[in-house]
């Protein structure tokens, strides 16, 4: 029996083009003899489509392009996951299609996703086919997770999944399919999307993995892949690839970026890049997905600002081959200052006038992204999010975080590995001290504790969820533990106004945590 795995990168909403990658799939499959085409879960609609499950023309369309594909299905079998309407609510179903004819839906009993709790309910789960004298048992999404017993006859269990990237993911996710085909004796093939939709990336990483828990077919991660395995064949087992986090990071916030702007009809973006690491590793990546001629940038030095920051960001920019222009924002700040002179009286500088150049700087990107067409992206890291390090309007403006998910060390690893092959990012903006550089002479140590210390406590906290006493426990300062904490907590009302953020970790803020605004008790 010849199976054929089809990991694709869908566009929510878009049937037609799902439609057509489905069927050029089809085709190939036939012109080589395949049995069983298998897609992953919710493919001809795209996900996360959250409140469009909810509406019956987005639902009536699912299945209107569900029988358009089965046209196209004489001589074959097709696995294809899609949303139905069930007798309550919406459910996520693998639909059977042999020769032509729609024959049954497969339900997703298990909904852990948050992005689907709302949106998806439980079906009956785990149910058997029959294909080319094989008993299938066909499983969709998480239902591979709490389905124990399988039954005694069974040749082959496929597997048609939605599983998100995050940090790690994909070595754990092997080491699962390898473990359960271990376990049940049974071969497994599992097709995963790919692709990004708008926060949310897929990385795909599909495989074929035989009842000794070898894998037979190994399909790419962060790109479309068609392969095709014969069950029957003698097939030479495959290594399992080593995976580098930093690579896979690199890789996600490419497939995110290009598919946020190319599924959003956008074009162009820009940032202001300031001869720090965090606009750096942002720029690169923008031309990284983008190319260089969709990308613009300014530099807008202060006072503050040191001539090696300056000349650090002009590098960077002319290595990348983008557009910049130096636009010095002294007089602006000046007369803003001047403004608001009698407001402020005989107060000192502070942190007012600090987030005045912040805020400049931003009004400025955004009268760019206004008059020229660009999406701004913003520059921002976990780190400062999490705990506040930031300035609403200023360098927190933006349409799409694509940096926001890691921490101030993780952007140092993507800066490293940027420069794998020779130097684009200025090493000086890699081994200089970090700084907003809104006033003499600041560090961000200054007001944060060291990046090292403060990531760590971070991640404990956010990540793993410890409390103040067990990070403490762990052996992290009292004092630097409750400051931190205290940070996190103050700033949550910053993080309800923040823009998209691609996920990369196991817990995005706003999203994986997200708090009420009361909680001063620190839960």
């Amino acid at each position: 029996m010849k199976i054929a795995l089809a990991q694709l990168n869908y566009t929510i909403g878009d049937f037609e083009h799902n439609k057509q990658k489905i069927v050029a799939c089809i085709d190939e499959a036939k012109k080589q003899s395949v049995q069983l085409v298998v897609f992953s879960e919710q493919a001809i609609s795209g996900a996360p489509a959250y409140d469009l499950l909810n509406k019956v023309s987005f639902l009536n369309l699912c299945e209107e392009t569900l029988q358009e594909i089965a046209t196209h299905c004489e001589g074959i079998s097709v696995l294809i996951g899609l949303p139905v309407q069930g007798a309550n609510k919406t459910i996520s179903v693998a639909a059977l299609i042999e020769n032509g004819r729609i024959k049954r839906y497969v339900g997703k009993q298990t909904i852990l996703s948050r992005d689907e709790m709302c949106y998806i309910s439980p079906s009956k789960g785990c149910e058997y086919i029959k294909i080319a004298g094989k008993k299938i048992a066909v499983v969709v999404g998480e239902d591979i997770r709490t389905e124990q017993q399988y039954g005694e006859y069974t040749d082959i269990i496929v597997n048609l999944c939605n599983s998100t990237y995050s940090r790690g993911i994909v070595e754990k996710r092997y080491d699962f399919y390898r473990q359960l085909a271990f376990m049940t004796g049974k071969p497994i093939v599992y097709v995963n999307n790919v692709g990004g939709q708008t926060d949310v990336i897929c990385d795909g990483s599909s495989a074929f993995i035989n009842s000794r828990g070898e894998a037979i077919a190994l399909l790419k991660s962060f790109e479309e892949d068609f392969q095709i395995v014969d069950c029957d064949a003698d097939n030479e087992p495959i290594k399992f690839p080593k995976q580098n986090k930093t690579v896979n990071v690199f890789k996600a916030i490419r497939l995110g970026l290009k598919d946020y702007f190319s599924k959003n009809g956008f074009k162009k973006a820009c940032l202001g890049l300031s001869g720090g690491i965090d606009s750096a590793v942002v720029l690169s990546m923008a031309v990284e997905a983008l190319g260089p001629e969709n990308v613009r940038v300014l530099l807008m030095p202060s006072q503050f600002s040191s001539d090696h920051s300056v000349e650090d960001a002009r590098t960077l920019a002319e290595n990348l081959g983008v557009e910049y222009q130096i636009v010095p924002i002294n007089e602006t700040f000046a007369a803003l200052t001047t403004t608001l002179g009698p407001v402020f009286g005989e107060l000192p500088f502070d942190v007012a006038e600090e987030n005045m150049q912040s805020r400049i700087r931003g009004m400025m990107m955004m009268a760019i992204s206004n008059k020229f067409g660009n999406v701004l992206l913003s520059t921002a890291n976990k780190s400062e999010i999490a705990t506040g390090y930031g300035t609403l309007y200023g360098d927190m403006v933006g349409a799409l975080s694509i940096i926001g998910d890691l921490y101030k060390s993780e952007v140092y690893d993507l800066a490293r590995y940027i420069n794998r092959d020779k130097e684009i990012i200025p090493i000086n903006t890699i081994i200089k001290a970090p700084s907003a550089e809104l006033r003499l002479e600041q560090k961000d140590s200054d007001s944060l504790p060291p990046y090292d210390i403060l990531d760590a406590i971070l991640y404990r906290m956010i990540e793993e969820g410890q409390s103040r006493e067990e990070i403490i426990n762990a052996g992290f300062d009292e004092e630097e533990v409750y400051r931190v904490y205290n940070m996190v907590l103050t700033s949550e009302f910053k993080r309800y106004q923040y823009c998209p953020t691609l996920r990369l970790s196991t817990c995005t803020l706003g999203i994986n945590r997200h708090l009420p605004l009361t909680n001063k008790y620190g839960y």
